[in-house]
């Protein structure tokens, strides 16, 4: 049988396509080549969740401190009563652990009752939790989208593959085939792989921070103790 000129068009698409792929040297080039236009959809959202990553990882770099230290330093001054030098060392350290500190030192600084002391420490909890945890929940978010992504070039690659074996000559029906299976597959590939790096660093981050809200809800009950058990050292 002659092959029909959509036919041989078909054909000469998927041979130009299997050649262009085959000039990428690595294996994700030419997965990435395989993959279709579904697969820059993938590489957009692999390339935010990159992007959030490497941003909370700074954050919380800069927004987290050593907690012992800082307990060690503050909780002298304290009990020497010098309370204005235990809000001027939070000021030169500012975090969200050292702003909750300072928060129930200027009440307590002000001889404000023990009861206004707490509510400000965990007041400024409730403030500065949103700075620790930024747009983690975008990395959940990412990681569905990927999956879903890939899913949809699986599905797409699928339909491809089937209806254009059905339309194509006996002489195009392997090129077709094999470019639509090679694009499913390849979506799939790397739709999973960016929903997995989303999903872990989604949990590592949900733990940091989890460790961080700890950190200063354990501190502020720790200065709470302290300061009534020493009020009456506090220096004006």
């Amino acid at each position: 049988m002659e092959p029909t000129a959509a036919g041989q068009a078909a054909a000469n698409g998927a041979v130009h396509l299997i050649d262009k792929c085959a000039a990428y040297q690595n294996f994700i080039g030419k997965a990435f080549c395989h993959g279709g236009v579904v697969m820059w959809i993938i590489a957009f959202i692999g390339l935010c969740t990159a992007f959030l990553i490497v941003n909370r990882m700074m954050a919380l770099q800069k927004l987290t401190v050593d907690k012992i230290n800082i307990q060690e330093n503050l909780f002298t001054m304290i009990l020497r009563g010098d309370i204005r030098q235990a809000i001027a060392f939070c000021d030169s350290r500012p975090t969200p652990l050292t702003n909750t500190l300072k928060a129930g030192l200027v009440q307590t600084m002000n001889r404000r009752p023990d009861e206004e002391v707490q509510v400000a420490m965990d007041a400024s909890v409730l403030r500065e939790t949103p700075h620790l945890e930024g747009w983690v929940s975008f990395l959940a978010v990412f990681g569905n989208i990927g999956v879903l992504v890939g899913l949809m070039g699986t599905i797409i690659g699928l339909i491809v593959a089937f209806g254009g074996v059905a339309e194509a000559d006996a002489a195009t029906k392997a090129a077709k085939l094999s470019q639509g299976i090679s694009e499913a597959l390849n979506c799939t590939a790397f739709g999973l792989i960016v929903a997995i790096i989303a999903v872990v660093a989604y949990g590592f981050f949900q733990v940091r921070i989890g460790r961080a809200i700890a950190d200063m809800q354990e501190s502020s009950m720790t200065l709470m103790n302290l300061v009534c058990a020493n009020r009456e050292k506090i220096k004006d």
